[in-house]
């Protein structure tokens, strides 16, 4: 694997490549190199202009070059524009005292390991204000992204952050009633990518420890959003109405049903960098159809695509894309790319993330693995599993951390009477007498195994994933770690 010095004068020469050939483009692999997989041809980003409300021809490479541009896009909106329906709206902060269950369903491949404070903000006509308080919490981050999926992390205890109270103040370009001065009172200031964007803060609960774990509740309560007239005791300015696209019930809806209408909207509310050759060649894919940041959505004044073309393709790509993250050798290359701010994460990665599990942690925060059988089968329902490791083969966590069920269709928990979804400190587990673990995916409980290790299934021919989080990894000890896999019971 090439190194991050590498990967960045690599796409240096890629940037000047593009420019030359006016927005061709390489795809290029996680680790700045081949990847072993078939390549696809240099092309062209832009695509043929269409006349006003006619059809657009498009072939095959060219609508899967859309879809994959459009994919970080796509899932972000739908992502972030389900969670402000389901807490009621934007500029509002919700605090979850519990662990996600089975009844989540806004986000594939969501926590089970620690607590959220969500907050969907609306940043156009005033910066928002975030007060915080200092949290009794060995793992704290405070997450931002907007509708381009890139994640930045300016606040975690792995940096040293959260044993005191914070406010912090976010705007973007477009944000009105601010000049860029400092406000009194406010020691941090962030610039989001974005005009609507999600702030989310993960808490470690302790949920094994019930007096810290109330304090730590009493805390996230504490987390307050204010408008910067609000802080400064004005009235607040008035906020304009927004003319949502509908969300898809996934985002192969969204690509099949609504695409230009999310694609207008998302380019008015994200701030494009004249230099980011991603950012250009998205702007350059999309003129010719009619979507161009700044104006309304005209049906009549845009291209028309297949909208059952648009399924196939993004369909075909969301089902290599989730192949390649089950993938163990994959992930650990990508994984030093994935869920990083804007240049620091190139197309496939981007296009990765999204199809598996959107708003996830940098490496330095946390690590994603898949765990799949010695032989790299993806685990069935069909037969019960045992994942071993002993002491010494326990993740290089830092804080904590968790192994956890979903199906591999939706990326949602597994449905189950006792709730159980996870295996780790905040969800429940039993460590051996030698310090390891056996954690056990069945149909019925285990004879002998303690409930805390035992993942309920529903016995039918599914797909099932398991993903182990590691929170603050060691990363010298992560590049000679392998993680576990696992082995069918019974056989």
């Amino acid at each position: 694997m090439h190194d991050r010095k590498t990967l960045q004068i690599a796409g240096a020469v890629r940037f000047v490549f593009w420019l030359a050939l006016v927005f061709a483009f390489a795809q290029f692999t996680a680790c700045g190199g081949p990847s072993g997989e078939p390549q696809m041809a240099a092309e062209a980003a832009g695509t043929a202009a269409a006349s006003p409300g006619a059809a657009a021809t498009l072939s095959d490479e060219e609508l899967e070059n859309l879809v994959r541009r459009s994919y970080q896009y796509v899932a972000m909106y739908n992502v972030n524009n389900k969670f402000a329906m389901k807490q009621g709206g934007w500029n509002i902060c919700i605090a979850d005292t519990r662990l996600k269950d089975h009844t989540m369903r806004e986000i594939a491949r969501p926590n089970n390991d620690t607590l959220y404070i969500s907050c969907l903000v609306d940043l156009r006509s005033e910066p928002m204000i975030a007060e915080m308080p200092a949290f009794d919490s060995k793992y704290v981050s405070l997450m931002i992204t907007g509708y381009d999926h890139y994640v930045n992390v300016p606040m975690s205890t792995g940096q040293g952050d959260f044993d005191e109270p914070q406010t912090m103040l976010l705007f973007s370009e477009r944000s009105g009633a601010y000049d860029g001065q400092p406000v009194e009172g406010v020691e941090r200031v962030f610039e989001a990518s974005g005009d609507f964007i999600s702030a989310v803060l993960r808490i470690m609960p302790h949920s094994n420890d019930s007096e810290r774990f109330e304090r730590i509740k009493e805390q996230m309560q504490a987390v307050r959003l204010l408008t910067l007239s609000g802080f400064l005791g004005a009235e607040p300015q008035a906020v304009a109405e927004a003319d949502f696209p509908p969300v898809g019930a996934t985002d192969i809806d969204v690509f099949a049903d609504n695409l230009l209408p999310v694609m207008q909207f998302v380019l008015n509310h994200t701030t494009f960098d004249p230099d980011d050759p991603l950012d250009q060649a998205l702007l350059a894919l999309y003129a010719p159809l009619g979507i161009v940041p700044g104006q309304a959505f005209d049906p009549a004044q845009v291209a028309k695509l297949d909208g059952e073309r648009l399924r196939a393709v993004a369909a075909e790509v969301q089902r290599s894309e989730f192949a390649r993250a089950m993938d163990p050798a994959t992930m650990q290359e990508a994984g030093a790319f994935m869920f990083q701010p804007k240049g620091e994460i190139p197309l496939e990665v981007l296009v990765m993330q999204s199809v598996t599990g959107p708003i996830g942690l940098p490496r330095q925060e946390a690590m994603y693995f898949p765990v799949v059988e010695v032989d790299g089968q993806t685990l069935n329902a069909q037969y019960d599993y045992v994942i071993h490791m002993d002491a010494e083969e326990l993740p290089p966590a830092g804080p904590f951390w968790s192994m956890t069920l979903y199906d591999s269709a939706n990326g949602f928990f597994i449905p189950n009477d006792r709730m159980k979804y996870s295996v780790g400190e905040n969800a429940g587990m039993q460590l051996n007498a030698d310090g390891g673990i056996d954690v056990y995916i069945a149909a019925e409980a285990p004879e002998g195994v303690p409930p805390e290790n035992w993942l309920p299934i529903n016995r039918k021919d599914e797909n099932i994933d398991v993903i182990l989080r590691v929170y603050i990894p060691d990363l010298e000890a992560v590049d000679s770690w392998s993680p576990p896999t696992a082995q069918r019971t019974g056989e």
